[in-house]
């Protein structure tokens, strides 16, 4: 089992795969908090972006691996769900401080932290979002069982953890308003599921296999040790401390054939013509930017753009001095000046970027001073 920083690395390189994977799925899905179809997108790119961080970052400290991922994807994020997830993977790295491994206490202790920062994150959570694929995520106890810190209890913790995820998206059909009476799930919800499965799957070294097909065929011959035990392509052994006794997981997949995507595009989808009207009838744009500000000053732009638009994210990126942070917006607004206009009475934005609210084909956003 792989339980250092190089499994951070081959997480994120096996999240970032998957959501490519998916995104025109995920894309499809979205329709909260508005129907643009770019949750995949901006996922997969977000994503991606903390990946190549720790391609580049040769920390072979846990906690300060993800804490820097976490802050170059928060400075890059795309999107409401994109943002959302790099505030969590900053906030994680913050849990695993003092770990030199990922054992199951010091990922308990990540997720919580990761939790409590998304949702407090946004002005206004929503249930039945991938905040509530969190909420369940943290509230997963660590098994008492084998010897504390051992591979596998952590092998169990992640097993239950995704289990937690897959049940809190199939959920959100019901928790969601939008979703109500339809038979899909959240798109933001679901990515984060791709991205906790990934998880579970790189730290037990079954990273090289997809979402629908974990623990199920054995290795080629060659991807066995001098023992004949199955090893994963690192070079460590599959079925040490019972990883692979548990059989066969496919999270992800059993979600897709529950809303009938099992086979994507679908033939027929009768929520087609709902989730077209809500894509139609989508207004405004989203703004992003990166600004200093001391705490107090941020708890005001983030009340001031509170009364101006929707999905307001403010979020601490990293420390400048004792009284200063360097810290991400995003805000869903009608028009971007009614943003701007906010931060620039506040500060001096940069890295500012502006996103059409529609359902067009995803591209660059639009990037102003």
């Amino acid at each position: 089992m792989a339980s250092n920083a190089s499994a951070v690395r081959r997480w994120l390189e096996t999240a970032a795969r998957d959501l490519r994977d998916h995104a025109d799925l995920l894309n499809d899905l979205n329709v909260f908090p508005v129907a643009d179809a770019d949750t995949g997108t901006n996922l997969a790119l977000t994503v991606e972006t903390a990946k190549q961080a720790t391609e580049v970052l040769e920390t072979p400290d846990v906690s300060e691996l993800v804490t820097l991922a976490g802050q170059a994807a928060l400075e890059e994020a795309r999107g409401n769900s994109g943002t959302l997830f790099a505030v969590f993977l900053t906030a994680m790295g913050g849990g695993l401080e003092g770990a030199e491994r990922l054992h199951a206490e010091a990922l308990a202790n990540g997720v919580s932290a990761g939790s409590v920062r998304a949702w407090s994150a946004l002005t206004d959570p929503v249930p039945g979002t991938m905040l509530s694929v969190l909420a369940a995520a943290a509230q997963v106890p660590v098994p008492d069982v084998g010897e504390p810190g051992s591979n596998h209890q952590l092998s169990l913790y992640l097993r239950h953890l995704v289990e937690a995820a897959h049940q809190a998206v199939l959920a959100s059909s019901q928790e969601l308003e939008v979703l109500r009476g339809t038979s899909k799930v959240d798109a933001g919800a679901l990515g984060l599921l791709i991205i906790l499965d990934a998880l579970r799957r790189a730290v037990s070294g079954q990273e090289s296999v997809g979402p629908d097909l974990w623990g199920g065929a054995d290795p080629a011959p060659e991807h066995r040790g001098t023992d004949g035990q199955p090893q994963d392509r690192h070079g460590e052994d599959r079925h040490r401390e019972g990883l692979d006794e548990q059989g066969p997981f496919t999270p992800v997949d059993d979600v897709l054939t529950s809303i009938g995507y099992d086979l994507y595009p679908p033939v027929h989808d009768a929520d087609a013509a709902a989730f077209e009207a809500l894509k139609d009838a989508n207004t405004g744009v989203e703004v992003m930017a990166t600004m200093d500000m001391t705490a107090l000053v941020a708890a005001t732009v983030r009340h001031e753009l509170a009364e101006t638009g929707e999905s307001v994210i403010v979020s601490a990126v990293s420390e400048i001095d004792p009284d200063t942070w360097r810290w991400r917006v995003h805000v869903h607004v009608p028009e971007q000046q009614m943003a701007l206009s906010v931060l620039r009475r506040h500060g001096s934005p940069r890295n500012i970027t502006v996103t059409g609210l529609t359902a067009e084909p995803t591209g660059e956003p639009h990037v102003t001073d």
